[in-house]
């Protein structure tokens, strides 16, 4: 991102300054080489991206894009953080996720850099009645525990305060989240809440465990299900405040209340808009603090996990890249605490060496990148503070919506909560199924030819509430048909690619051509012949000038030669014998699932 300055200091003396409109003129110039006659403003538009929510980002930010001053670290409206002294003192807790009663993992994890835990007890995890083996041998005064056990919430939060009062943890040394959270077990299985419990809960921990919350307000079923970062932030913020009318109905003030949420939200490989995105919900949550009366309430402390969204089952080597930015993104947004989903997640439950370089890249980034000796290191650049801003709104204007239904129970029971959802994906799949938003491993360079990592079977999650999306369900959905086609036949599907004239015209859509067909399963051959590749399409591919020469006649040969569909890699045009076209920004998921159809693959 281009930052000038424009505030009349000179860098060097003898040069003057530099003007926004040069800038834009200088701009106008590179893009009329490219064909493109704008002129002003517009030059600048044309090198603006849309992201979701209707935010733009633009290629140049100055003073002139201002934003509402966001305070100081550690004081209201929290913007850069909610501690004066932000990860500083030793880093963000790094807490690590387990699903299963495995007690020596736990604590390899503890005696290897993990700073608390997150437990899924339940159903879909640990038995309550192995909660006290697996945290045999763990220093609960040192560890924090945070519990996710949706239904069996009351059970496994009275056997962790069982488990305290055993070993003689001092109340007020107790610390974590009993991870009462009804509203996020209601999205998830779409089983009505009830609010009772948990406001027990919290009356007891505001009572007699100072350090020990009771509530969590998890934002990742709606970024599962689809959810854009504004949409994230609207939905936690209107869980907040169900939760907060239902704990000071009960009689806690509203500080009391506020300090008995913690709230959860996703950090993506977008690193810029994660960063925005947790700045935000600080400023949203101040501003709800400030209108119940409370503004130095408004700290929230924020837990952060690497989405699993962006998670891929394919080339899965890959989710370590998406997952190291998605934590520098948590760590400079000012994350309290931060899980790093290990690069396995998908495929079951994660081996140690999984687990190890999910906490080891928390470590790396603190100790050795020394990325929490600066508070708030993106404050200050006015294309996050202007991005912070901008989401804020967008948050707040969701979040006004979802009040107006009634409020998040009533909008999750209607429907309409999932419905907005539901639209704002179709939106981000149709940009995936047209590569215009590429996965790494998927639906770019995708290799046939890797080694499935298998894992054991993780346990099940709950459903029947919201959906989970992935990036790469509907290209998984091609390749689990080429698999079966593998398994069946002893080969996969193929396609051939007729490469025309010399490797400087042809290399770049042969290229172009094996990627996008691998990333339906359909193995490309360029050697030998056509009758020898075993294929029964193919793909013409070279340039503009060698296709007016040759397409419609090589076009002509492969049909004759028996390919039943030919393909023309490059924009559309006239040429005989040519069925279809492939190129960028075409629909490639609905190109492969036609061609996996025609070659019989089911």
């Amino acid at each position: 991102m281009t930052v000038l300055p424009d505030d009349g200091l000179e860098l060097a003396g003898e040069f003057p300054d530099t003007t926004h409109e040069q800038w834009q003129r200088l701009v106008a110039g590179v893009l009329r080489k490219s064909g493109k006659d704008v002129e002003g403003a517009e030059a600048e538009e044309a090198l603006s991206t849309t992201l979701e929510d209707g935010l733009r980002t633009r290629p140049l930010y100055t003073r002139r894009d201002t934003a509402p001053e966001p305070g100081f670290p550690g004081f209201a409206p929290f913007v850069r953080g909610s501690r004066p002294e932000g990860n500083t003192t030793g880093g963000w807790d790094v807490r690590q996720r387990h699903t299963t009663a495995d007690g020596e993992a736990v604590l390899a994890d503890l005696e290897n850099g993990a700073t608390s835990l997150w437990l899924t007890v339940g159903e879909a995890g640990i038995p309550v009645s192995s909660l006290a083996g697996v945290l045999d041998g763990v220093y609960l005064d040192l560890a924090a525990v945070v519990l996710d056990a949706g239904s069996a919430t009351g059970p496994a939060a009275r056997e962790l305060l069982r488990l305290y009062e055993e070993r003689g943890v001092a109340k007020e040394a107790a610390r974590g989240n009993l991870g009462a959270d009804p509203l996020a077990q209601e999205a998830r299985t779409g089983q009505v809440s009830d609010l009772a419990p948990a406001v027990a809960l919290a009356r007891l921990c505001a009572e007699e465990y100072p350090g020990l919350r009771a509530l969590s307000v998890d934002a990742l079923p709606y970024h599962e299900a689809g959810g854009s970062a504004a949409q994230e932030l609207g939905a936690s913020l209107a869980t907040g405040v169900a939760y907060l009318r239902a704990l000071t109905e009960a009689g806690l003030s509203v500080e009391q209340a506020c300090a008995q949420l913690e709230f959860r939200y996703a950090a993506t490989a977008d690193q810029f808009l994660t960063i925005a995105k947790l700045r935000a919900a600080r400023r949203l949550w101040a501003r709800v603090a400030e209108v119940c009366g409370a503004p130095g309430a408004g700290a929230q402390l924020q837990h952060v996990v690497t989405s699993p969204v962006m998670m891929t089952r394919r080339d899965p080597w890959v989710n370590m890249l998406r997952a190291t930015v998605a934590t520098l993104a948590a760590g400079v947004g000012g994350a309290d605490a931060v899980t790093v989903l290990p690069f396995d997640h998908d495929l079951g439950l994660p081996d140690a060496f999984a687990r190890r370089i999910a906490r080891n890249t928390s470590t790396i980034l603190v100790e050795e990148s020394h990325l929490a000796r600066v508070i708030d290191p993106a404050g200050g650049s006015w294309y996050v503070e202007r991005l912070t801003d901008e989401l804020a709104h967008a948050g707040w204007e969701f979040f006004q919506r979802i009040e107006g239904l009634g409020g998040q129970a009533a909008a999750l029971r209607s429907g309409d909560l999932g419905r907005d959802l539901a639209g704002t994906w179709a939106v981000r799949a149709a940009r995936l199924a047209k590569r215009r938003e590429p996965v790494t491993g998927v639906s770019e360079f995708p290799f046939l030819g890797e080694r499935p990592v298998e894992r054991a079977p993780a346990p099940e999650r709950p459903s029947g509430g919201l959906p989970r999306v992935r990036r790469d369900e509907a290209y998984e959905v091609l390749r689990a048909r080429s698999d079966a086609h593998l398994a069946a036949t002893g080969a996969r599907p193929r396609i051939y690619l007729a490469s025309l004239g010399p490797a400087a015209a042809h290399t770049a859509r042969t290229t172009f051509a094996a990627n996008l067909f691998q990333a339906g399963g359909i193995e490309p051959v360029a050697e030998g012949t056509f009758e020898e590749s075993g294929a029964t399409e193919a793909v013409l591919c070279s340039s503009d000038a060698v296709y007016e020469e040759q397409a419609a006649a090589v076009a002509g040969r492969l049909k004759a030669a028996g390919a039943t569909q030919v393909f023309l890699a490059g924009r559309p045009g006239t040429y005989a014998d040519v069925d279809a076209h492939v190129f960028a920004g075409c629909d490639a998921v609905a190109v492969l699932t036609a061609t996996l159809d025609r070659m019989g693959v089911s």
